[in-house]
This record gives structure tokens, C-alpha cells and sequence, in this order.
């Protein structure tokens, strides 16, 4: 058996990101990098797709811009890939955007736009990029999911964890959709995150301190520690693991 180092991992693979400019995506760009990765990040601002392509190691690392509800710009994005890399061995569906509204509180307008970002847009990611991957000998797709796409949370957020749930559900039909042919799917979860946008947000705030008596291990989580647990089940550490919900959540679902 030939153990690879782990700052090589992903050498030579090929891995898409998407929100690759947010505070998850760029902690995930890196540690894919870091591990000798090419990662093509994608995003809705190009530029600072190329601005976080020119911090990251390694390299080359290809930009393009994607809004991931739009089937159109997916399309092209695998043509693109399939252009300067003939292949791609992993998709990272991070893109995501949040709600706060309740159940009674939510629009139409804004319910409609986060199910096309957070659920519709990890469904085209895989329906357009799922049998590159296969085509190129397999490999394996991460889908972000949410402690919210599995348990209630503090009761609002409606739209979010609906969109979660779907995430976390289709993952698993996909993981079985692909499982003789090489593709390996499976949902991250993470808990509450501190993320340079969620402290703007909400830092000393009621909400901020409900986030951390909620979690037993008594802290918000970091980027970096989400990025650890994506990088792992891009890598060919995880062969055996498709259909599965990955928690890292400082214990808040082992209540």
C-alpha cells in the first residue's frame, strides 16, 4: 500500500468550489491547495475568484464565475473544465445563502431564491459535473448540508433548513445512483461557524450567544476545522464512504 503525505493527497486532482469566495470556500480553497489540489473556483464575483486564485500554493488553479441556480453558466463551466483539464475528480457544493424568517414570517421571493442556491444549485452541480467525474475514473462529491438540514435549530430560518434537509436527503439518492460507477457522495454538517460574515452578523448578540450554549464543546467552530473534514472526503482517504452525513458540530446533534 503506498501512503501519500498529506501535504500531496491531491496531487494532480482536479476539484471544483463553489462560494469558493466566502469564508468556507476560501478556507476549503486553501487546504484543497495545500494538498496539491487544482481547484477551479467559481463564485458570482470572477475577481475575487482570481484575487483568492493568486494567494493559494500550488497551482494552476482555474476561475469562473457560476451562479449556481443557473443551469446555463453550469454547462459552461464543465465545458470549460473539460477544455483546460480533460477531467475532474471533485465537486465541492458549498454556494450557499441564508434566511432568518420563520415558517410564517417567509416570502415567496425569498424562499424561491434560497431552494435555487442552496438545494437547486447542489442538484446542477451534480447533474452536470457528476458524470465528468465519472467519465474521468471517479472520484467524489461534497455537498454542505447544515446541522439545520437535520434537527429544528432555535425555530426560525425556515427556508434554510428546508433547503438543507433536500441537500441532505438528494446526497444520499445520488450516492446510490453512482455507487458502481466510481462517483462517491456525501453531506458535511456543520454546526454554528465563525465565520468572519457570521461574527459581523451577529457577534455579541442574543442570537451569537444562543449559538454557543447551544454547543456543548462551549465555542463556535472554525473554517479551517469544515475545510479538514471536506478535504478528507475529497481524498482518496475516504474510498470506502458514499451516502454519508458528516457532523462537525462541536456535539450539538448528540443532545
Amino acid at each position: 500500500m503506498v501512503v501519500t503525505s498529506m501535504n500531496q493527497r491531491m496531487k494532480d486532482k482536479v476539484v471544483l468550489l463553489t462560494g469558493a469566495t466566502g469564508g468556507l470556500g476560501r478556507a476549503t480553497a486553501h487546504r484543497l491547495a495545500e494538498e496539491a489540489a487544482r481547484v477551479v473556483l467559481t463564485d458570482l464575483d470572477e475577481q475575487a475568484c482570481k484575487t483568492l486564485a493568486a494567494e493559494l500554493p500550488g497551482g494552476p488553479h482555474l476561475t469562473a464565475r457560476l451562479d449556481v441556480s443557473d443551469e446555463t453558466q453550469w454547462i459552461e463551466v464543465a465545458a470549460l473544465i473539460q477544455r483546460e483539464y480533460g477531467r475532474l475528480d471533485g465537486l465541492v457544493n458549498n454556494a450557499g445563502i441564508g434566511s432568518l424568517a420563520t415558517v410564517e414570517e417567509e416570502t415567496v421571493e425569498h424562499w424561491n431564491a434560497v431552494m435555487a442556491v442552496d438545494s437547486t444549485g447542489v442538484w446542477l452541480g451534480m447533474k452536470h459535473l457528476g458524470p465528468v467525474i465519472s467519465a474521468s475514473g471517479g472520484g467524489s462529491i461534497v455537498n454542505l448540508s447544515s446541522i439545520l438540514g437535520t434537527v429544528g435549530g432555535l425555530g426560525n430560518s425556515a427556508a434554510y433548513h428546508a433547503a438543507k434537509g433536500a441537500v441532505r436527503t438528494l446526497t444520499k439518492n445520488a450516492a446510490l445512483h453512482w455507487a458502481t460507477a466510481g462517483v462517491r457522495v456525501n453531506s458535511v454538517h456543520p454546526g454554528f461557524i465563525g465565520t468572519p460574515e457570521l461574527l459581523e452578523r451577529y457577534e455579541g448578540t442574543p442570537r451569537h450567544e444562543a449559538m454557543l450554549a447551544n454547543t456543548p464543546v462551549g465555542r463556535l467552530g472554525t473554517a479551517e476545522e469544515i475545510a479538514a473534514v471536506v478535504a478528507f472526503l475529497i481524498s482518496d482517504d475516504s474510498t470506502f464512504v458514499t451516502g454519508s452525513e458528516v457532523y462537525a458540530d462541536g456535539g450539538y446533534t448528540a443532545r
